[in-house]
């Protein structure tokens, strides 16, 4: 019990109270320092590790919820197969890169790659999602320069 109150005591800052707003948040308790906001691009190989295996836990996570087998066959499903290969690729592809290869530039993309991947891989559970996001980009990217 010792032990919890020293870590909320080095978390908040010592004994004192810390004041809270009306949405609950409190004042900078919590808040990222810049250096803490920019670890994507101060040590990208440790963002990059730790991101791509909060991402296997999560795809772990439905799994333990829907089953095994169940969300194989969901992953494996002929609508999202090719947004699985892509995302499943972008994860190797993220921890070879960080891991074995140990190029900032490189991991740097993998995760944009990974991170793109994600949403593309995200919305295949969403009813015309793709197809809505495909439209979009088109439209926002179709210049005529006739």
């Amino acid at each position: 019990m010792e032990t919890l109150r020293r870590v909320q005591r080095s978390l908040l800052g010592g004994e004192e109270e810390q004041e809270e707003d009306f949405l609950g948040e409190s004042n900078g308790s919590c808040s990222l320092s810049p250096l803490q906001s920019f670890i994507v691009f101060y040590r990208p190989i440790k963002f990059a590790v730790m991101f791509t295996f909060g991402n296997i836990l999560a795809v772990g996570s439905t799994a333990f919820l829907v089953g095994p087998e169940q969300q194989i066959g969901m992953m494996l499903d002929p609508v999202r197969v090719y947004a699985t290969a892509i995302y499943v690729g972008c994860v190797v592809l993220a921890l070879i890169s960080a891991l074995w290869i140990h190029n900032k530039v490189l991991t740097l993309i993998a995760i944009i790659s990974e991170i793109c991947a994600l949403i593309w891989y995200s919305l295949s559970y969403i009813p015309f999602a793709r197809r809505m996001v495909s439209e979009l980009l088109i439209s926002c990217c179709d210049t005529d320069l006739s």
